[in-house]
């Protein structure tokens, strides 16, 4: 295994606190969802961050299979705060814009992606994850 890259982040008061990184790139103070406290949520930090992830993983797919993208990637992650019995829980829906590809390559393309995204990779078989191409429901989602 090789090391790439290893990211530094505190959290100090929970869901109401303050994250930053040690670089000071992320600095923000943290309000829970529908709350009148100004600030983000981890919700929102973590669908940032997989759309990021899955985007680039769509355009490595991508390139590795010679697929002209037309376009920049766009995802739209939506990541849901639920609660069952057993406690909290999260779910996350990604659709994926990428037009100018016929439907059977775009899906295939990001069925692919989401086989090698790291973020896909770390929820697989925690969480519930669903699949959109251009506002399509992928058949099989995992």
């Amino acid at each position: 295994m090789k090391t790439l890259y290893t990211a530094h982040a505190d959290a100090v008061g929970g869901r109401e606190g303050h994250v930053a990184t040690d670089d000071k790139q992320v600095d923000f103070n943290l309000a829970g969802p529908g709350g009148n406290k100004k600030g983000t949520n981890p919700e929102q930090l973590f669908a940032c961050g997989y759309a990021a992830c899955f985007g680039s993983a769509v355009q490595h797919v991508a390139k590795l299979q010679k697929i002209n993208l037309s376009g920049e990637v766009d995802v739209h992650a939506d990541v849901t705060l639920n609660q069952d019995d057993n406690g909290f829980f999260i779910g996350v829906e990604l659709n994926v814009s990428l037009p100018g590809l016929d439907a059977a390559t775009a899906q295939k393309l990001v069925q692919e992606a989401h086989k090698v995204c790291p973020y896909s990779k770390a929820t697989k078989g925690n969480i519930e994850v669903k699949l959109k191409v251009n506002n399509q429901s992928l058949k099989q989602a995992a």
